[in-house]
């Protein structure tokens, strides 16, 4: 019988590999199969990366998503569920821990459930800073009954189990996220869940997933026709992405950065209107308040303090101490200042650079890693100010992040000297062909 069903999935992946159109019970089959560890890593990674190669339709999509929701366990908040989930890609976007507890303040159910960071650092790998997020779903049922909402990791809920299972096998090893699979793993964990009312935040811009608007507009509109084919009311916002939120990037960092502004703080305003503005989405499309007025109310509950005592309710539910304030956060006991080359205004700071100094410090495994960027773009500096300080709990690791923040040059200042390269170097660093050669030559 075993062997049958082994069988069966290697021919349906081998049938989606050709481009055939696969059903919800054929998907539910590779799923069930992969999480029974029937289905061999080569063909899970196939599965993936076909989808990678060439997105499924919206129709398969839906399929796929209510087959990764039927693999797991479900649960059922209540009408006034809603929940905020970004697609992911631009560095420290802390902004949940302000929504959930905006959110959560006002009655509303928000159960809020992350994965682990893929391609920057995850709202799990965050949180985990300030509580356990590595909640049994009767734990998170508890929490969330009692405090309206929670910030927790969805890897231990066994809801749509086979999302955790492609990231931990396939996608973080491979450092992809495709489309279609993206959208079937967000919408099947937000399902799982019971929400009813979802925004999606689309962070567009260099360095992001989505580079163009044109790009972020086509993706907004297939998370709300999917939305409509699953039953569930969403709402897509296209978001500034060409610089990480607020000045923080690692998860005690970012933790640290969002309590801060709980704390009535307010160091970022790129955090704060970030923040409030898509938990004013929520608020609109529940009917809690007028259209045009969300992001106001939502400012009113940070400013007012609710959101703090709410997070600290949160933070208790889920383990962690209550009393626990920005002062306390420990980060990487090793730093080391990166220097303006140039006076001048910050012209870029490029993401992709920022991610792979964070994680060559040692995020997210090491929670006090990260780098804090005191100037943003547009801001004037002067040559020989600091532009960037790099946090590690270990001094190689601290090294090799220095290292590579000297290579890479994240922060772009008008007027600077990026590179000095001799002829032979460029050769060396990047091999081209002898008809390329001559011409430069």
């Amino acid at each position: 019988m075993s062997s049958t069903k082994y069988v069966d999935s290697i021919e349906l992946v081998r049938k989606c590999l050709r481009g055939k159109k696969l059903t919800k019970d054929e998907f539910k089959k590779i799923l069930s199969d992969a999480l029974s560890n029937k289905l061999p890593d080569v063909a899970l990674a196939a599965f993936i990366v076909r989808q990678e190669l060439k997105p499924f339709t919206l129709d398969e999509i839906a399929d796929l998503t209510l087959a990764m929701v039927e693999t797991g366990e479900t649960v059922d908040f209540g009408p006034d569920t809603v929940d905020k989930h970004s697609i992911g890609g631009v560095p420290g976007n802390k902004v949940s821990l302000l929504i959930v507890p905006i959110i959560a303040s006002t009655g509303l159910k928000i159960p809020k459930t992350s994965s682990r960071s893929i391609t920057t650092i995850g709202t799990a790998d965050t949180m985990e800073v300030l509580a356990p997020v590595d909640l049994s779903l009767e734990e998170v049922i508890e929490v969330v009954n009692r405090t309206n909402g929670c910030l927790v990791w969805g890897g231990s809920l066994n809801i749509a189990p086979a999302d955790d299972l492609f990231i931990k096998k396939v996608e973080s090893v491979l450092s992809i996220d495709p489309i279609s699979q993206m959208l079937a793993s967000i919408m099947a964990k937000k399902m799982a869940m019971g929400v009813r009312y979802l925004v999606i935040d689309i962070p567009q811009g260099r360095g992001t997933k989505v580079e163009t608007i044109e790009d972020a507009m086509r993706l907004a509109q297939m998370f709300v026709t999917l939305g409509q084919k699953l039953g569930v009311d969403i709402e897509a916002a296209i978001t500034y992405g060409d610089q990480p939120v607020g000045h923080a990037v690692g998860p005690a960092l970012e933790a640290k950065e969002a309590l801060t502004t709980l704390e009535g703080n307010i160091v970022s305003t790129s955090l704060v209107e970030k923040a409030t503005g898509l938990a004013g989405m929520l608020l609109e499309m529940t009917g809690r308040v007028s259209k045009g007025r969300g992001a106001n109310v939502a400012k009113d509950i940070l400013f007012s303090g609710k959101a703090l005592k709410k997070m600290r309710e949160i933070i208790e539910a889920q383990g962690g101490n209550p009393n626990v304030s920005a002062d306390d956060i420990p980060v990487g006991q090793y730093k080391e200042d990166i220097e303006a080359p140039a006076d001048g205004y910050v012209v870029m700071i490029d993401n992709q650079a920022v991610i792979a100094i964070v994680r060559a410090a040692g995020a997210p495994q090491d929670k006090g890693a990260g780098v804090y960027l005191p100037k943003k773009g547009g801001r004037y500096v002067k040559r020989g100010e600091t532009i960037m300080t790099i946090y590690s709990n270990n001094e190689a690791r601290l090294d090799r992040a220095v290292a590579l923040a000297r290579t890479l040059q994240p922060i772009v200042i008008e007027g600077m000297i990026r590179r000095k390269v001799s002829k032979p170097t460029i050769f060396e660093q990047f091999p081209i062909e002898e008809e390329e050669r001559k011409q430069l030559i």
